[in-house]
This record gives structure tokens, sequence and C-alpha cells, in this order.
């Protein structure tokens, strides 16, 4: 049976993100599995960015079907845990049952992996002290304002924690996954 890695999003989440790291888990041979509030279809969404505006745009992206809820998550089942990024982690990191699943892959020595806005799930859970990390740009300030230092590069390893800025980080934050997953 092949090792689980739990995916983490919900309603809004990043279609790329969440589908790449589905599909890329699954072709190294791991099990992805999704988890949200609520297992079924989810509405995925497409960020991208558009010349004259200050900021990403935001459009309907594909669906995904969750698995599991978090409170159905055996942390003992999975190597590792992923945080999607989108719109998703702002209302999920208010999630109690998904904070404590995070910070017990954390406790636990097992892989904490974030994307995008995934970090504000991780500084939610009270784990971005001390830790070097980085994420979108714009929502740098949570991670410099919990303790942890932000770094400007598309991905960041820090021990069992493997940080990324967005979907354009996508072959450094990968590479990083897998040489945790691998050992090296």
């Amino acid at each position: 049976m092949p090792k689980k890695i739990l995916i983490i999003t919900g309603d809004a989440g990043e279609s790329y993100e969440t589908l790449y790291a589905k599909h890329r888990m699954a072709e190294a041979g791991y099990m992805p599995v999704i988890a949200s509030t609520r297992k079924g279809p989810l509405n995925l969404v497409m960020h991208d960015f558009e010349p004259g505006w200050d900021t990403y745009v935001e459009r309907p992206g594909y669906k995904v079907s969750a698995d599991l809820t978090f409170k159905e998550v055996k942390v003992n089942d999975y190597v590792a845990v992923i945080l999607m990024g989108g719109r998703a982690p702002e209302y999920l990191r208010n999630d109690s049952t998904l904070l404590l699943l995070v910070r017990e892959f954390a406790d636990s020595g097992k892989f904490v992996f974030s994307i995008c806005h995934g970090i504000q799930i991780l500084v939610a859970a009270g784990l971005a002290d001390g830790r070097k990390l980085t994420c979108y740009e714009h929502v740098k300030s949570e991670v410099t304002s919990a303790g942890g230092e932000w770094i400007g590069q598309e991905s960041v390893r820090d021990g069992k924690f493997v940080s990324a800025q967005t979907w354009i980080s996508h072959p450094e934050f990968y590479r990083d996954i897998m040489q945790c997953l691998e050992g090296r």
C-alpha cells in the first residue's frame, strides 16, 4: 500500500496548486488524500496576474472532491501534509480541528509543506516562530509578525518544513518536497 500524503484545501483553494499536488504525489507513488471541512465537491479558483492590476485576479477554477473531513484524519496514517493556497486558508485557519492536526504533524516529526496562502494555516497553528519560511509576498507580514523569518526565494526548506511562494514556484517546491520524502 502506498504511503499517504494529506492535502488540505477548501472552497476557493487554488486549482493549479491543488491539482498539481494531487497529480505529482500520485506520479511519485504516494496516495494523495484531500481533506477539508466537508467531504465531497469543492469549488477551486484560479489566480493569475493581469497587466495593470496591483494584485492577482481570481476566476472560477476546477472542482475537486474532498475524501474526508478534518475530524476523520488520523495523522499517523500520513507521512506529510501539504497546505494549499488560494483564498481557502483565509477561513480554514479558523478551524480548530485543522490547527490541531497541523500541530500534530509537526509534533510527530512529520513533514509540513505549505504553498502561497497556505502559510496562513501554519501561522494560525503557531508554527512560524523561529522558522525560515516563504509564501506569497503580500502575506509575508503574517509570517514576520508571528516570529518567522521570510525568505524571498521560490521555495525554502527549514528542517521538516518546506514552504513556497506561488504556483510559479512548483519546480523548486516539489524538488524540495521530493528530496524530503526520499530522505535527502
